[in-house]
Order: C-alpha cells, then structure tokens, then sequence
C-alpha cells in the first residue's frame, strides 16, 4: 500500500510504532523487536516501514492537498494504487453475526455466511467483510482491491465481502454524505489528491498482513479524527480475538464518540465528525511540535486538556494519538477479518 504522504498544515513527528506495541503482543525475545524493525503494509518487496497518520489541519474539501507520511519523513508521495488482480468482491443486503471474542484454540471458518458472499478464501487467500450496522448509507473503501478508490455502497444493515492475497496490506474506511456515488463528492473519507488516504476526520482500519513470523498487524485509528464508529473482528485462527462480536474491549464497548463543540466537523450546519486535537486547536502541544515533539515529549496526560479520551471513551482499543502504540493488534496465521461499522447494540 502506498503510504508516502503529505499532510495539510502542521503535523506531528513521525514514529515507528510498531517496535513498541510488537512488544506488547510479541515479547517472547528481544531479538523478535531488533528484527522486526521496519515494515511496511504495502505487500511489496525490500526494505518495509510502517507509517501512521499525524494529527494535522483539517483539509477545506474534496481534492485538498494529500496527507503526510505518517512517521517516515523520507516517504515521498507514490501514485494512486490499481485494484489486485487477485482480489474479489462479493455483497450481499444481509448481516450476520461475526467472529466471536473467543477463541477455539484452532482455525475456525470465516466471520460472515450470508447467501451471495463466501464464508472461507481458497488457499492463500484471505477473507475480510465489511458490515455496516449504522443508520446512514456508508461507502466502504478497501484500499488495495477491487473496492477502491470508488468503494462500495452500503446501506443500513449490508455487508460486502473481499478475497485478497495473504500478504495484502492496506486502509478501510467509510464515506457518508455522498452526493450520488463515492466517486463523486462525500462529506466525509474523501480521497486525498492523489488517492493515498482519506482526508480527515476519518476513522481508519488499518491492516499489515504477514508482518513477520507469520503474524499480522492491524488496529483502529482515531489520529485523524472520527467520522464513523469502528471495530474489528478476527477469526480463522489460534489468536484470542481481544474485541468481543459486539464490539468491546476489556469490559468497554463500542459507543459514538461525544465530541466537543470546539473539535466538531461540520458541513452544510450538519457535525459530519470528530477533528483531532491538532486540527481542532493548533500549536506546538497538541501538535507535538517543538518542545512537545518525540515519543517522550508527546504526552497528552500532560497537555492542558487531554482529548485522547474523547475518541478513547468511545473506542478504548483504537489509536488515539500518534505514539497511542499499544493500540496495535496481532493475529497469527491466515486471518479472516471483519471491520463493523457501528456501536455496540447497533
């Protein structure tokens, strides 16, 4: 996935979050991190590094100037990726219920069964659904595949489901608002100029598949801001899937996030979402500039006001922040997923 990118306004230092949450979910040597190092989810050869989104100014609308590379400045921004020759899509207007939060202690099938989409992938293939269980129509974007960079209208209550290779790596996102089409204009997860991400605010599932050792990375993010809710679901492996089928996370579910006045995106006198604190507020602290830059500096129990927790009581298992690196998830083996975009109960 291309991930050089150039993000509009002021932005936070870049990072390499995985060594830190890889420790979390990896510490059974030293040596696993030293190793680790740099990857990318681009399902490329060579050299990988992993990027996250800085919090940054919210760009005005659609076509704006493409976002930054997340924590790699040498990044340079890469063209637009084509769809995966390898990759399906199916829909379907039914939902499931999806992968539970417990683990059998072996493979299991895949999240989804409705009638007209796959429950399983062919060998060296992967399954990943996406299901929209809020209100309003969502055009899910799933980078690196025939999803993309249209999307994929759901409607309340639809699913569509994608087969892609299992060294895929790539972004998951809704639009709302959409005019006519996802390739037209959409108040939220617009395309970036050149089609690399969404322009913020913009909840992201962001995914790495066989990452190292047979393990792959994924997480929730809120650095950018928070247009939908959002969880993600695995099953069709040994992992203990850490978010239960109804979307909680150590006792805490899923919930819209309750924005403050001064941090609401608006359009046409409509909140279409959450802007993150740099957006919101500016300045060296909440954008981690100068004397606040670095992992050791940026440290928002520390800030005047720290809104972390504002997309951190709606999401406890999502990014919330640049260096917020225990967000990170692994799961070992081929993986199914399922992204839901929705609240607990929805």
């Amino acid at each position: 996935m291309a991930r050089g990118r150039r993000r509009h306004g002021a932005r936070a230092p870049r990072r390499r979050r995985w060594w830190y949450a890889g420790a979390a979910a990896l510490a059974t040597t030293a040596t696993v991190l030293i190793a680790y190092g740099a990857w990318s989810p681009s399902g490329t050869d060579g050299p990988r590094t992993v990027d996250r989104q800085d919090a940054a100014a919210l760009p005005s609308g659609p076509g704006g100037p493409s976002p930054s590379p997340s924590h790699n400045p040498s990044a340079s921004p890469s063209p637009s990726p084509s769809p995966s020759p390898s990759a399906s899509v199916s829909a379907s207007p039914s939902v499931k219920a999806g992968a539970s939060g417990k683990s059998t202690g072996k493979p299991t099938g895949g999240s989804e069964g409705s009638a007209g989409q796959p429950s399983s992938a062919p060998a060296g293939k992967r399954l990943i659904t996406v299901v929209n269980r809020t209100p309003k129509t969502v055009w899910a974007i799933v980078t690196n595949t025939a999803v993309y960079p249209q999307g994929r209208k759901l409607a309340p209550g639809q699913s569509l489901s994608v087969t892609v290779a299992n060294n895929w790596g790539g972004r998951i996102w809704g639009r709302t608002g959409c005019t006519s089409t996802a390739a037209g204009y959409c108040a939220t997860g617009d395309c970036t100029s050149v089609c690399n991400g969404p322009n913020p605010p913009t909840t992201l599932g962001e995914f790495t598949f066989d990452a190292y050792a047979g393990m792959d990375f994924y997480d929730v993010s809120m650095v950018d801001g928070s247009n939908l809710p959002m969880y993600i679901n695995v099953s069709h492996t040994t992992t203990v899937d850490p978010v239960s089928s109804a979307g909680c996370y150590k006792g805490v579910c899923t919930t819209d996030v309750d924005c403050p006045t001064t941090m609401r995106a608006t359009s046409g006198g409509q909140v279409i979402g959450c802007k993150p604190p740099c957006a919101a507020f500016g300045g060296d602290t909440y954008c981690c500039r100068g004397a606040w830059a670095g992992r050791e500096n940026c440290v928002p129990s520390k800030w005047p006001v720290d809104y972390t927790q504002v997309f951190k009581r709606a999401a406890p298992y999502a990014y919330s922040y640049a260096f917020d690196d225990g967000a990170t998830m692994p799961c070992k083996g081929a993986c199914y997923y399922k992204v839901t975009f929705g609240t607990t109960g929805s």
